[in-house]
């Protein structure tokens, strides 16, 4: 775990927030000069801290109507199947995050889909015969409530 100061914490902060802040006002924000500002932004993108910058889209309006998580058991948990079934799902342009858990189930993933023939199709097409896949259960978001990138930064 890297040591940050309460500024590091603070320029993470502004950053997990509004990742396009220009490195002015970024510094005003947290109490410095652009230059050491600038250094300590480096610093942290060197470090693996910051892993990079993206834009929050809108599903819904680039036509993905539905999200959906599907709780994925597998027939084997050797190593070897495991990463058979990460790797398909890496490939899955659908399929927008993958977690291995401990317990009963074995992965979640979080899928987006157009409509609900689409997801049906990836469904069947794509998800259940999958390597390794012994049984898949869906659930439909109905709403959300909170979505936050990143992780908690309070001192």
């Amino acid at each position: 775990m890297a040591t940050l100061d309460g500024i590091d914490r603070r320029l993470l902060a502004e950053l997990q927030d509004e990742g396009r802040v220009t490195n002015v006002e970024l510094a005003q924000r947290v109490g410095l000069t652009a230059p050491p500002c600038l250094r300590r932004v480096r610093a942290l993108e060197e470090a693996g801290v910051i892993r990079g910058y993206h834009a929050e889209l809108d599903p819904s309006k680039l036509g993905f109507a539905i999200t959906v998580f599907a709780l994925v058991s597998l027939k084997s948990q050797a190593e070897e199947s495991l990463r058979q079934f990460e790797e398909h799902m890496r490939t899955l342009p659908e399929v927008r995050e993958c977690h291995m858990l401990n317990g009963e189930i074995d992965f979640i993933l979080k899928i987006v889909s157009r409509d609900l023939q689409s997801f049906q199709e990836f469904l069947t097409s794509k998800l259940t015969p999958a390597p390794n896949v012994a049984s898949v259960k869906t659930s439909l978001t109905i709403r959300t409530a909170k979505q936050l990138p990143g992780v908690p930064l309070d001192d």
